[in-house]
């Protein structure tokens, strides 16, 4: 997997539907995300928090397809460096406008959510930047994806659980990613320390 398709972070809904729909065409993958994009934009910028909980699932399930489809096709074109920032911008743009659609006093729960997904997302960058390394698989496999951190999101609005749904998602990504991170950090600082024997110990001291 290259750099770029783990920034994506997407979660198994996501990459089974690039095994099945991204074997079409070849297009450039940034295509189908910004097609999936405009009608959740525009929809938000015309309906707002008044939209009713259908509107929000067609616009979700419509960037969710395209967005995932794009995971199979060939990341090589010279637009491949818009692909993270734009299914970032789907998914931040998607969850405040699902948490607006609930009630202004679900924001705050929203933002506390896409602080534990900013945390993952920039452990995602750093540690391959910097270790070669990428989190371990379940990690991705809780944390949703993008594309399950969307729908899990209209789900908690239509069963009527927000606020309290996001701020229980964003615990439980922040314990896991943080404690996670912490953790894998602090490995790789102990195995890049020279071992020291007990006689080269004592000339330290």
């Amino acid at each position: 997997m290259s750099a770029l398709e783990t920034y994506r972070d997407d979660g198994p809904l996501a990459r089974a539907l690039g095994a099945l729909l991204g074997r079409g065409p070849r297009v450039p993958p940034v295509a189908p995300i910004v097609a999936g994009l405009i009608p959740l934009l525009v929809l938000i910028a015309v309906e707002g928090g008044g939209a009713s909980h259908a509107t929000a699932a067609i616009a979700v399930a419509w960037l969710v397809a395209l967005g995932g489809a794009s995971s199979g096709l060939a990341h090589d074109d010279r637009l491949r460096w818009a692909i993270p920032p734009l299914l970032r911008l789907g998914e931040y743009a998607g969850i405040l406008w699902i948490a607006a659609i609930a009630g202004s006093s679900s924001l705050p729960a929203a933002f506390a959510l896409l602080l534990a997904v900013a945390f993952r997302q920039y452990d995602l960058v750093y540690r391959l930047r910097y270790r070669g390394t990428v989190p371990p698989a379940w990690v991705g496999l809780v944390s949703l994806g993008w594309d399950g951190r969307l729908v899990a999101a209209w789900i908690l609005l239509v069963a009527g659980a927000l606020p309290a749904g996001l701020f229980v998602m964003a615990g439980l990504f922040f314990a896991i990613f943080v404690g996670e991170s912490v953790a894998g950090w602090a490995q790789f600082g102990r195995a890049q320390r020279p071992v020291l024997y007990e006689d080269e110990e004592d000339e330290v001291d």
